[in-house]
């Protein structure tokens, strides 16, 4: 169609392809002619949050405050939401905000009735690293695709832990802590389990000696806690509040930032995890949950080709669970094309083109957007200020709506963080604590089969038999004391580790436990 010359019938115009009739998220007003139009409204349906999305933008652009203002909306809607906090500022979602003259002339802007509101947010910390409730996984749980990833192994390396794992869960033997894993490659790539290697096929000495190293890396970056006992159960991050608001389950992580390949890939199994656990619910008025997966880039960065098409999966079917997934990352090209081509809903903060490379990113951000007859969207997207975005979503019927430059609303909690007191504060109070707080180190592998091979304890002395010559009470005792006392260099592991006990207990422990294990797309555990 031809465009408009007045700017506000261009901006009622792109606002009509987003009319909704039943609950929708209120984004803002269509920007035209330079300015916006508060009677234009941007929304997307609530129906359509399962269609997945994207928010991205350069550093600086607003990316957080449109997720708070999402996470928010959804919460008041009864939708929980979980979602990841690399730096800290989205504790404030849990207080309300401050007026001031911004707040106002946003508001008036957007067309919003603006008011102080702070919402319900249970905080988590990934294995008790940082300030939350800790959330921690199995090994068993886990899986041997999200392992990999997490140490960087290649694709013949991933394909030898899953027939670790297969073995372990065969055998019965129960991987719930790093040692559990370490003790099993260790008996593989002993003398005495050299049959049992042989038996996996494609396990080489060499390849379990890499695997190994990379598990002593791994306990390195803090890998022995955030794997282990409670597991955390999915089910609670699907929690309302009492007043019917949804639980917002903000995962911080600033205290492992730094570890990001750690981080990101325990946000995945978190997905995973609830992909495995939910029902089949097909297409819903309102999601069940709403994920948010902060600094995605770091999710796919190094990723293996099975990664990547077990998230690519993931993606795809978890929409008929009632699950969102929204990926928010500073370019779209961070998110593969396979993943991108899934996204129903974008957000698209400004991109800055001051390099060759960006400039490239630019022109390919572009072709994925539909033909716009009121902007220039390559123009646009490096104009864009501070909290404005491009936004395309899905419409009610489903047909992706006008491109519409948007002037997002202001959240309505505290943009930024609360005081570390306050903080402290929520966790303590947080009705999940009693469970998750504390670490449990229950019998496992490594303690089953250090069990197996302790000594027993030493009978009590007895007296001599009168016939007996002491000659051959001197032959006797040595031969006593060696079999019952281990080499004195050697400690309990090893013992396990080289020992006939073990690999007979190995053969033998195929129980009902071992048999019922079954692994989903990410070779985690399906319940």
């Amino acid at each position: 169609m031809s465009t408009p010359t007045d700017p506000a019938a261009t901006a009622a115009g792109i606002a009509a392809g987003y009319a909704s009739t039943g609950p929708a998220l209120e984004l803002g007003s269509v920007v035209a002619g330079g300015a916006p139009h508060p009677t234009a409204q941007v929304r997307v349906p609530l129906s359509m949050m399962t269609r997945h999305g994207l928010v991205a933008g350069a550093t600086g652009t607003g990316k957080t405050k449109t997720l708070q203002l999402l996470a928010e909306q959804l919460s008041a809607q009864g939708v929980p939401v979980v979602l990841a906090d690399v730096k800290g500022d989205l504790t404030g979602l849990s207080r309300p905000g401050e007026p001031g003259d911004r707040i106002s002339t946003r508001a008036t802007d957007t067309g919003d009735q603006w008011t102080p509101t702070g919402y319900p947010v249970e905080f988590l910390a990934l294995g008790g690293l940082g300030t939350g409730v800790p959330v921690r996984s199995t090994i068993t749980s886990f899986g041997p695709v999200l392992l990999s990833k997490v140490m960087g192994l290649n694709k013949t390396q991933e394909s030898s832990l899953g027939l670790v794992f297969h073995y372990a869960d065969t055998a019965g033997l129960p991987l719930l802590d790093l040692k559990d894993l370490r003790s099993v490659i260790s008996w593989l790539v002993s003398d005495e389990g050299k049959a049992d290697l042989e038996g996996l096929g494609g396990l080489s000495k060499a390849t379990a000696g890499v695997i190994l190293r990379g598990l002593v890396a791994l306990d390195d970056l803090g890998g022995d806690v955030f794997f282990g006992e409670p597991e955390w159960n999915t089910a609670d991050l699907m929690r309302t509040a009492p007043d019917g608001r949804g639980v917002i389950s903000s995962v911080e992580l600033s205290a492992v930032a730094d570890r990001p390949a750690l981080f990101s890939t325990f946000l995945m199994w978190l997905l995973a995890d609830l992909f495995e656990d939910l029902p089949e619910v097909g297409e819903v008025d309102k999601p069940k949950l709403v994920f948010f997966f902060d600094e995605a880039h770091l999710l796919f960065s190094g990723a293996s080709p099975a990664f990547l098409e077990s998230v690519t999966q993931t993606v795809r079917l978890i929409r008929s669970k009632g699950v969102g997934v929204f990926f928010v990352t500073q370019n779209p090209t961070d998110v593969p094309p396979a993943v991108l081509g899934q996204l129903g809903n974008r957000v698209q903060h400004a991109l800055r083109a001051f390099t060759p490379d960006d400039a490239t990113a630019l022109k390919k951000t572009v072709k994925t957007y539909p033909r716009s007859d009121a902007y220039d969207i390559a123009e646009t997207l490096t104009a864009l200020g501070t909290g404005e975005a491009i936004v395309t979503v899905l419409s009610e019927r489903g047909a992706p709506t006008p491109v519409a430059w948007t002037m997002l609303r202001a959240p309505r909690s505290y943009m930024g963080a609360v005081e570390p007191a306050q903080l402290q504060a929520a966790i303590a109070a947080s009705p999940l604590l009693a469970t998750y707080g504390t670490a449990v180190d229950r019998e496992s592998a490594y303690e089953r089969l250090a069990s197996r091979l302790a000594p027993p304890p030493s009978a009590p002395p007895q007296a001599p038999a009168p016939r007996q010559q002491p000659e051959q009470r001197d032959e006797q005792a040595p031969r006593s004391r060696s079999r019952r006392e281990p080499a004195p260099e050697k400690g309990v592991v090893e013992q396990v580790l080289g020992s006939s006990a073990f690999r007979s207990f190995a053969r033998s422990a195929a129980s009902a436990l071992g048999r019922e294990i079954t692994r989903g797309i990410f070779g985690t555990r399906r319940r």
